[in-house]
């Protein structure tokens, strides 16, 4: 394989006098090296393996100015120049372990989680409210591994940093709320779940606004503690409402999107951590909706949309015809039950853009190598 091909055994004799070299995922004594970068350790191949697939193929040659700093002289790199390259670093695994987040990849994503939140307490000292972003990344991968203890020991720590930070951002706040409201409804505490959602919408409202496509989120997760409650109208409201929120957001750049469809762009208007965050809750949302006792045509048609617009401006062109077509059609098929809807002609314009689309060459199509 090759991430083993990037192993070598350490010589015992090639280091300095009484130096310890630990594993770089769970720090026990080290027996191998990154043959390619010298300058991290592992205990076993198997956590050298995990390690190039979570982060260090991707920050292998950026390791050395930064590790292999004690053997040279100070006159060669300043401390303010490795403190800026470990800030780098620590954007660069918070980026990948939210890419690995999104895609389902817990395991891969705490090599990432780790690095990042080691560089933090490099940079910003123990106990800082900079390490918070980090200690929620950790969490998350646990929560998914279903390591409830690792997940709450994370998210008290990043509990006391924010504490002793009585000016710490709104935005840290609710990220924290959230997270720890996920930890309660994965444990059955939903009275507390419901308080940390609670404080999440409340801070996300105030940073970002009620009609906040990131306050929404705070709606829909706790529409599910109102679901597991058994309180179905309730939920039928903050879904609405989360409804609401993202037709209305989806709209205004569907418009923008409309302005550049003779020439695509070649990205797409989220990040793909975003994009399946927002599939992920509007199909959940549609499911609900589909299988109420109610079935309500209006809230399906909006939700469908909602559906049929994400995937249009996803800028994926091989997916994005077999999506849109579907979500659109069943928004069309539930908005023609009432008469005269407001939805039923955007609902057409769509489903046209997306017939429009198919003319279009796009880079790596069939049609674009003519």
């Amino acid at each position: 394989m090759e991430a083993e091909s990037q192993a070598s055994a350490i010589i015992p004799l090639a280091l300095p006098k009484g130096a310890e070299k630990f594993c770089e995922l769970c720090q026990r004594e080290a027996r191998l090296q990154c043959s390619k970068c010298r300058v991290t350790f592992y205990c076993a191949a198997e956590h050298q393996q995990a390690d190039w697939v979570g982060i260090h193929k991707r920050i292998c040659q950026l390791l050395v100015p930064i590790r292999a700093l004690p053997l040279r002289s100070l006159q060669q790199t300043s401390h303010t120049e490795t403190q800026i390259k470990k800030a780098e670093l620590i954007e660069i695994c918070r980026l990948v372990a939210q890419s690995k987040l999104s895609e389902g990849k817990h395991q891969e994503a705490l090599p990432a989680a780790q690095l990042c939140l080691r560089c933090s307490i490099d940079v910003h000292g123990p106990n800082t409210v900079q390490l918070v972003p980090a200690y929620l990344l950790l969490a998350e991968a646990n929560m998914g591994l279903g390591n409830l203890d690792l997940v709450a020991d994370f998210l008290s720590q990043a509990e006391w940093a924010v504490l002793k930070s009585p000016k710490c951002g709104l935005t840290i706040h609710h990220q924290l709320h959230r997270s720890l409201g996920r930890l309660h409804v994965a444990t059955g505490d939903l009275d507390t779940a419901f308080y940390d959602f609670a404080n999440d919408i409340y801070f996300a409202t105030e940073e970002y606004g009620l009609d906040s496509t990131v306050t929404s989120r705070g709606y829909f997760l706790m529409a599910d503690v109102f679901t597991k409650q058994g309180k179905i109208p309730t939920v039928r409201s903050l879904y609405s409402e989360v409804a609401r929120i993202w037709h209305s957001h989806l709209t205004r750049l569907l418009e923008t999107r409309k302005e550049s469809i003779q020439n695509p762009p070649v990205d797409s208007f989220y990040d793909k951590a975003e994009r399946v965050e927002v599939d992920e809750m509007l199909r959940t949302m549609l499911e609900f909706e589909q299988k109420d006792t109610r079935k309500d045509p209006a809230r399906i048609a909006v939700v469908a949309h909602c559906l049929a617009m994400l995937s249009f401006l996803g800028g994926d062109f091989l997916k994005v015809s077999h999506l849109a077509q579907g979500f659109g059609s069943t928004a069309l098929q539930a908005s023609q039950l009432i008469p005269d809807h407001d939805l039923t002609e955007p609902i057409q314009a769509l489903l046209q853009l997306v017939k429009i689309l198919h003319t279009v060459p796009h880079p790596g199509s069939a049609e674009s190598q003519y």
